[in-house]
């Protein structure tokens, strides 16, 4: 049975352009990446659980804050890992200095000890074809459902 993920994607017009929220993973890989490196704030969840609840838990301990609806539900992808990812987006304008995410701990650099990192070191608002840009390429078909759900 593959892992499962689930998610949320905060959108929002300014200025007549529509833009969606993601974030950047933080630790020490991640540091200098950046085109292709962001994401919708998602995370692993366990069955039995209702995944639309486990993307709100990990979108709040990504970010700190507590989206609150209404939720379009975005169609599962596949990510090259194998992974599902379930999502849903939702009409925000979360101020994003206000981050505040939960750590992991890793050793860092090898042999000098443990360290912790925040799970996501940034999030910001892009316009659409920036959005494209940065975010991984196999997590561009929730930017492309949400933008034909928009226009219809």
């Amino acid at each position: 049975m593959p892992k499962t993920s689930a998610g949320i994607l905060p959108y929002r017009r300014r200025s007549g352009q529509l833009e969606v929220l993601l974030v950047h993973p933080g630790g020490p890989f991640w540091v200098n990446k950046d085109l292709g490196s962001w994401s919708i704030a998602k995370g692993e969840y366990e069955e039995g659980e209702e995944p639309l609840q486990a993307a709100l838990r990990e979108f709040f301990e990504e970010t700190g804050h507590k989206p609150t609806g209404p939720f379009l539900p975005l169609t599962r992808r596949k990510l090259a890992s194998g992974k599902l990812v379930d999502a849903w987006a939702t009409e925000s304008d979360w101020d994003t200095s206000h981050l505040v995410s939960n750590t992991f701990s890793i050793e860092w650099p090898k042999g000098s000890g443990v360290r912790e990192f925040p799970e996501v070191d940034r999030a910001e608002w892009f316009e659409i074809s920036e959005a494209i840009r940065r975010i991984r390429p196999a997590q561009v078909g929730f930017i492309d459902e949400l933008v034909e759900k928009l226009m219809c």
